[in-house]
């Protein structure tokens, strides 16, 4: 009885002790898609601003659903360039249609930043009275600061967004100009590119450019029909 009882706590043991299975890899794809989704919001809600449903929580929305899409664009771009990356450096020319969705898709955020800073710079928000209503120790710096200074302070909340604004611009235009480095160029771009290419050299011998897809004959296959699913392609900026 007492060698049964010891092998079952030791089965019970080896099942509490088993390591947790990994989680599964995310799928670029499907990344991809969240992103497009999360700029069509975006777009939606910046269209409210100056409405009469305008207020400090649309705002507050605005700004987090910002910073969210920021993150996803720098953190899918972790799971595309890798990859493409190692096919370069063993000289594969690797096509991938995640690299190019997620090169369009951060263009079309990029554009909807743009029109988000122009917006809150015509319209500005008063937001002291919605961060005021909120508890929260990120409250607390302030108030010290009040008691050694002797005087109130009253952050400019618009002033920090569009610094905000600036700064995820500067970071999501790195990004895509890391994307266009690996980005396959179609027949008529490379014709050009290397027409561009030759003048450089017979004038100067400088400042030419050449990128990693030059040799790449004709456009790839998935660039028809590929981009069904982008939010806001062809439709015109309205700022």
């Amino acid at each position: 009885m007492a060698t049964r009882r010891s092998s079952s706590l030791g089965w019970v043991a080896s099942v509490h002790h088993r390591p947790s299975a990994a989680p599964p890899p995310l799928d670029p794809h499907k990344q991809i898609q969240d992103i497009n989704s999360q700029v069509a919001q975006f777009r939606d809600l910046l269209i409210n601003i100056g409405q009469p449903r305008d207020s400090p929580e649309l705002r507050e929305k605005i700004r987090k659903l910002r910073r969210s899409c920021v993150e996803a664009c720098k953190n899918t771009s972790q799971l595309v360039l890798p990859q493409i990356r190692t096919a370069m450096d063993q000289g594969i020319p690797a096509d991938s249609p995640n690299l190019v969705l997620l090169f369009f898709v951060t263009q079309l955020f990029l554009r909807e930043l743009y029109k988000s800073k122009n917006l809150l710079r015509i319209v500005p928000m008063d937001m002291t009275g919605y961060y005021e209503s909120k508890a929260g120790p990120s409250n607390i710096g302030n108030v010290i600061s009040q008691i050694l200074l002797c005087k109130p302070i009253t952050p400019n909340f618009n002033e920090e967004e569009l610094c905000s604004i600036q700064k995820d611009s500067e970071e999501i235009n790195a990004l895509i100009k890391e994307l266009q480095e690996f980005m396959p160029q179609s027949e008529a771009d490379t014709e050009k590119h290397v027409a561009l290419q030759d003048s450089a050299t017979r004038s100067n011998g400088a400042n030419r450019t050449s990128y990693r897809w030059d040799t790449k004959s004709g456009p790839p296959s998935y660039f028809q029909g590929s981009f069904s699913f982008l939010c806001c392609t062809g439709r015109p900026a309205n700022i």
